[in-house]
């Protein structure tokens, strides 16, 4: 019986179609366009027009081809690089090709992908991808200067990203080299202006002789946004738009690409941004000292001047990507004191009428102003400090005592200020209404106070030291919570909703406190003000509420937090129970987590699906935390009988078998924690995974050959580790059997059977590493280099089959060295080591 694994059939089916076809497909529609394009064809006739959509498709096809069997989702291929095979480099060197694509799209009603443009760099020599390079920027050329087919969104969008791969896959020294730059860059740019497409992020690194021009068109591009973003607030306002700084994603992707396009003729954007500031913010002041204003008049001012703050910030930020000067130094002054201005006078107003979107850009803008104002390396006597002496009247002294300007101080004054100190005596929802319990709000807005319970742990900690006193003063409102939730659970009947509220509230603080407290003195206060007291109530939670993520989450994030050794602030005395008392506690809630989880059926099953992969994530992360955090010695944790370790890993299988392998890579924060965990799973658990049945044994390593593959560097790495774990055990495994010494373990020549019986698995992770390395741009080349010594070495007589302990020239160049690295999208196809 075949006993081939499915998924390497797959791969050597589609790679021999690839070796034998795909060309010949590629190339006879090519062809048959050609002949299509000499015609007058009627593209009105249904059956013309479907025929020529149809080989442009077929074409689109070929080039889409996953060439090497590691390609991930398509929603993410932005900035992929199309792995051509060499043997198909007289296509593209074939000027008439690339002509082909650029005529038909001026003759009928196109969808030009952007992928020829983003062939791997090692197709050609430097000649020839000049010579390539040529061509395609003429394409583009053509386009532009006949943009009548741009108007159409599909065609629009796909041009854009025609000049996104340009850009991302030649670098700025080689496009400026073209023979028609000065006027393709010129037309981009007009282009730019009313797209607000970039193609100028790589101004710091240009060396290239040859002028680039972009001092040019920068200013032009610049002016257009900020002018576009200012005129948008009115429309929005007056249409009920979605408003696009309600995005924050969205704008903090556009201004990290102003930040550079910015500062260059900074000049001439600082004076831009100076003129619209004062006249916004002239405006504004008037609206509110008008008595006869509008409201809808106040909103779009504010909205103006959000943007403005926003994007003053981030060509303050962009001055770490270039040469400064004094007189830069001067503008940014210039900036900064027109924000702080506005800051004094929207903060007079917070009692009546505060705005969310301007308080979060002037965070914002704060944010960059400290990573390049504030800090030791920064002189005093910048000229930027020096304009803030002169227009505010503010001196180095002075900026450490007034509280209404964030300036150099140290945290030891800030704590000392009296508005910090009320904070850190009074926050209850009395003095800060978000701490209340708002039956109309939603739980999720609640996440502010986890960030504001940071700050005040980390101010706390400046003087707390060993004062437990103070401590318990501190905790004291938090300790109230505590209490009447316990009081509501400990009745039959009880308002769940407020019960719900009340404790994800508290759970949120307290997460907030212990990332703060980094210090072993401070953390074990508060371990000690939760265990034992508190901790019975938040397993009760989980036990009530686990259908509710909402409310499981947060108390999951918390315990997760708990068991996070940062700082080392984990190491307990050697007498001390702690570590054992904290894990137990961690493995009762994964177990009671993940067993109830998995039962429900009283709701939708997408719903179901939601609450488990929230929940489930957040149960990886906290058992990677405590596996890796080095307080709990497991080996004689298991040796006493404990069972709280395999409860927990026993919980983990479940869960990680009721999940599709897609899934495991298409939740970013799922796909980490899972990854890291099986990391330290694989480097101190060895014995464990060996002792898996078969079938999850597989699922792990399928796990890890896909992720090997994941765009997210994070991920990737894990995988190579987790990897370098598990061949490393096999290897030794291996090593062990062949000198015939007793195994210590049954459960080491079962893992060792499962591996012999497919070992198409070892080999195709071999394959995939090396195409990694060989074929794409792999940005973590170290991590993929760890596992693979130890991947040849089990696969050592396939690779080296037939290759004979020399380096003449007709060795070198054997035939199946060749047809070795053609197949390798599978691996090697006969027997190895482990056979």
């Amino acid at each position: 019986a075949d006993t081939t694994h499915p998924l390497t059939k797959h791969r050597k089916i589609a790679s021999s179609f690839r070796d034998s076809s795909l060309f010949d497909i590629f190339t006879l529609s090519c062809n048959l366009l050609k002949q299509a394009s000499g015609k007058n064809l009627n593209l009105n006739d249904e059956s013309q027009h479907g025929l020529l959509m149809q080989l442009l498709k077929l074409s689109y096809n070929c080039l889409n081809y996953d060439f090497i069997g590691t390609s991930t989702d398509e929603s993410s291929d932005d900035l992929c690089t199309v792995q051509i095979p060499t043997s198909w480099r007289s296509a593209f060197l074939d000027s008439s090709t690339l002509q082909l694509f650029f005529n038909l799209y001026h003759s009928i009603p196109p969808s030009l992908s952007p992928l020829i443009a983003s062939v791997r760099r090692s197709l050609f020599n430097n000649a020839e991808r000049a010579k390539f390079l040529s061509h395609l920027v003429d394409g583009v050329k053509r386009i532009l200067v006949n943009p009548q087919c741009l108007p159409d969104p599909n065609n629009y969008h796909e041009f854009c990203r025609l000049l996104a791969r340009l850009k991302s896959n030649y670098q700025l020294g080689e496009l400026v080299k073209v023979e028609n730059y000065p006027e393709v860059i010129r037309l981009i740019a007009n282009f730019t202006v009313t797209s607000l497409q970039r193609l100028a992020a790589s101004v710091p690194y240009v060396k290239a002789t040859e002028p680039h021009l972009l001092e040019t068109y920068t200013p032009e591009v610049t002016k257009a946004y900020i002018t576009s973003r200012l005129e948008s607030v009115h429309v929005i306002l007056r249409d009920g738009l979605e408003d696009p700084l309600d995005d924050a994603g969205l704008v903090q992707q556009q201004l990290d690409q102003l930040s550079t396009i910015g500062r260059c003729e900074y000049e001439k954007t600082c004076a831009l941004l100076v003129q619209l500031f004062d006249q916004a913010a002239q405006s504004y002041q008037e609206l509110l000292q008008s008595t006869n204003s509008s409201a809808a008049d106040i909103t779009v001012q504010e909205g103006r001047l959000t943007w403005l703050v926003y994007i003053i910030g981030a060509v303050i930020g962009g001055r770490v990507s270039f040469a400064s000067t004094d007189e830069q130094d001067a503008m940014d002054g210039e900036l900064v004191c027109r924000v702080l201005q506005l800051m004094n006078l929207t903060d007079s107003r917070l009692a009546q009428a505060g705005n969310e979107r301007l308080e979060l850009a002037m965070l914002s803008f704060f944010e960059q102003f400290r990573k390049i104002y504030i800090g030791d390396q920064v002189q005093k006597s910048s000229k930027l400090y020096r304009r803030l002496s002169e227009v505010l009247g503010l001196n180095d002294e002075t900026m450490h005592h007034k509280p209404e300007v964030l300036g150099p101080v140290s945290v030891r004054k800030l704590v000392k200020l009296s508005a910090v100190q009320f904070m850190l005596n009074n926050h209850t929802s009395e003095h800060f209404s978000f701490l209340g319990v708002n039956n109309q709000s939603n739980l999720s807005d609640m996440r502010c106070r986890t960030t504001f319970y940071t700050a005040l742990g980390r101010l706390l900690m400046v003087d707390l030291g060993e004062d437990e006193d103070q401590f318990e003063q501190f905790m004291l409102p938090l300790t109230a919570a505590f209490e009447t939730v316990a009081q509501m659970l400990s009745t039959n009947t009880f308002n769940e909703q407020e019960a719900k509220r009340t404790l994800v509230g508290l759970v949120r603080d307290l997460r907030g406190i212990a990332f703060a407290f980094n210090a072993k003195t401070s953390f074990m206060m508060l371990f000690d003000w939760m265990y034992p007291a508190y901790m019975p109530i938040l397993q009760r939670a989980i036990e009530l509420w686990y259908h509710d993520p909402a409310c499981t989450t947060p108390v999951l994030k918390l315990m997760a937090e708990l068991v996070h050794n940062r700082s080392q602030r984990l190491q307990f005395d050697v007498s001390s129970p702690n570590g054992i008392l904290l894990f137990r506690e961690t493995s009762k809630m994964i177990t009671t987590y993940g067993n109830r989880i998995l039962t429900l059926g009283e709701v939708p099953k997408d719903q179901v699906y939601g609450v488990k992969l929230k929940g489930v994530s957040v149960c990886f992360a906290m058992l990677k935390a405590v596996l890796s955090g080095n307080y709990v010695n497991f080996g004689v944790f298991r040796l006493y009988g404990d069972d709280a370790l395999d409860n927990a890993l026993q919980t983990f299988i479940k869960l990680l078998l009721s999940i599709p392998h897609s899934d495991l890579l298409d939740y970013p924060k799922l796909s980490q924690s899972f990854y890291s965990l099986l990391e330290v799973l694989t480097q101190d658990h060895m014995n464990f995974i060996a002792s898996l049945e078969p079938h999850v044994v597989m699922y792990i390593l399928s796990s890890i050959s896909e992720g090997l593959t994941a765009l997210d560097t994070m991920v990737c790495t894990g995988c190579c580790s987790s990897l370098d774990h598990i061949v490393t055990y096999l290897f030794k495994q291996l090593s062990r059997s062949t000198k015939k010494r007793p195994t210590p373990m049954a459960t080491d020549d079962r893992f060792l059977h499962i591996m012999q019986q497919h070992p198409e698995m070892i080999q195709q992770m071999l394959s995939t590493v090396l195409n990694i390395i060989i074929f794409e741009d792999c940005r973590n080349q170290w991590s993929m280099s760890r596992p693979l010594l130890g991947l040849i070495l089990l696969n050592e007589k396939n690779l080296m089959e037939g290759i004979e302990r020399n380096l003449l020239t007709k060795n070198r160049d054997r035939r199946e060295v060749n047809d070795s690295m053609k197949n390798s999208t599978y691996g090697v196809n006969s027997n190895d080591m482990m056979s």
